[in-house]
């Protein structure tokens, strides 16, 4: 398996295994030969692959910037991403995304949950399933304070609607899986590291570059949001 489909395998395995995206009874060594089958990330693989002129979507530096970030991100051109979005999720609920102009469209996978995704319609009716489920869903980033078995306790901001607002706020523990059946998705967490998660995985280490990129990523799409829901 290349770098880019294994690193594609451990973001895109969480919510597979819940049966929200992609086939279903897929082991995580097989998600990379079925990523087509992924409509919620594969056109924006596809937008960055083009933009940075790779012909794989699944490029390692392609996934990266969908799923954590990167200079990659700025090559895209939110002129030709949003309609092409538009016509991708065609015949889908979304939620802002007809609403949307151009500016802040990032071909990243926080836009995908808070603009995309219906839940961000139904944060002033009862807020706390739609700001559950985009925080499980979104990439979060978090220190790693403890390994047991076959999880890990993470501390990470989570995800806020204070004021009608969505923001991040001060970081509390979260008990996530590292392993299950003595499979994993990325190598044993170590205390001290910072790590991705999506849903309740933990998918692997994240550098400094990584969590600098998921964190511009993430809050550029959170004004984006609120400057249209306000």
């Amino acid at each position: 398996m290349t770098a880019g489909a294994e690193l594609f395998a451990r973001y895109a395995f969480p919510p597979n295994e819940l049966g929200y995206c992609g086939p279903g009874d897929t082991r995580p060594d097989e998600l990379a030969s079925h990523a087509r089958e992924f409509d919620g990330a594969w056109p924006y693989l596809t937008a960055i692959a083009d933009a940075v002129g790779r012909a794989d979507p699944l490029d390692e530096d392609v996934v990266r910037s969908y799923w954590v970030g990167g200079p990659s991100l700025e090559r895209v051109d939110p002129e030709t991403l949003l309609p092409s979005l538009r016509s991708a999720f065609a015949g889908q609920v979304t939620g802002l995304l007809d609403a949307l102009g151009p500016d802040g469209v990032l071909a990243h996978h926080s836009f995908h949950v808070f603009a995309v995704y219906p839940w961000v319609r139904f944060l002033d009716r009862d807020p706390a399933t739609p700001v559950s489920v985009m925080q499980a869903c979104r990439i979060r980033w978090g220190v790693v304070r403890e390994v047991d078995g076959d999880c890990a306790v993470v501390s990470a901001s989570p995800l806020t609607f204070v004021d009608r607002t969505l923001g991040l706020g001060a970081p509390v523990d979260e008990r996530l899986r590292w392993r299950r059946d003595g499979s994993s998705l990325a190598p044993r967490p170590v205390v001290g590291q910072v790590v991705g998660a999506h849903w309740d995985w933990v998918c692997g280490p994240l550098g400094d570059r990584d969590v600098t990129a998921l964190t511009a990523a993430t809050e550029t799409t959170l004004k984006l949001v609120n400057a249209a829901r306000a």
